[in-house]
């Protein structure tokens, strides 16, 4: 990947935090010009640094006020069957294979307590290959935005 400058950093900081701002708008808060940060932002997506611009919906909104993370020790000769079977499940958001006490940790939403019961139990525990899970339940979560800073750009 290229080289990346501080003004690369403004834009991908005022662009993390909303990627629906408008280029002028986004220009005049960084007090650059708009075709600058423009062809900047042009830039930042064909080196990669920008994979794709989304939308964060509100799950609560939606009614899915359930949150967890559930570890997975699995039979690693199942390790393919067990990823795409998880992967069929549609509450399951995230699959992540770690190193440490588990294998894999998946993030889970669902409507209610017995809903998310019901999935771990009856969809996660049954798939073959999965040999034992524990599940966090998540009781409150604080997400601080990641500050880009000049650090990043040298």
């Amino acid at each position: 990947m290229g080289r990346i400058d501080e003004l690369d950093l403004k834009i991908l900081s005022e662009l993390s935090k909303d990627a629906s701002i408008s280029v002028p708008k986004l220009s005049k808060s960084i007090n650059v010009n708009s075709s600058v940060v423009y062809s900047r932002i042009k830039r930042l997506l064909k080196m990669g640094f920008i994979k794709k611009f989304t939308i964060v919906i509100n799950d609560e909104a939606l009614g899915f006020n359930v949150r967890a993370l559930t570890g997975i020790n699995m039979d690693s000769k199942m390790r393919d069957n067990v990823l795409n079977e998880l992967f069929r499940i549609p509450e399951v958001r995230e699959v992540a294979e770690v190193t440490g006490r588990f294998d894999i940790l998946v993030t889970m939403s669902s409507k209610s307590l017995d809903e998310m019961h019901q999935l771990i139990s009856e969809k996660v525990g049954r798939i073959e290959g999965v040999q034992k899970t524990e599940t966090f339940i998540e009781m409150r979560k604080t997400v601080r935005e990641l500050l880009y800073s000049h650090s990043i750009a040298q």
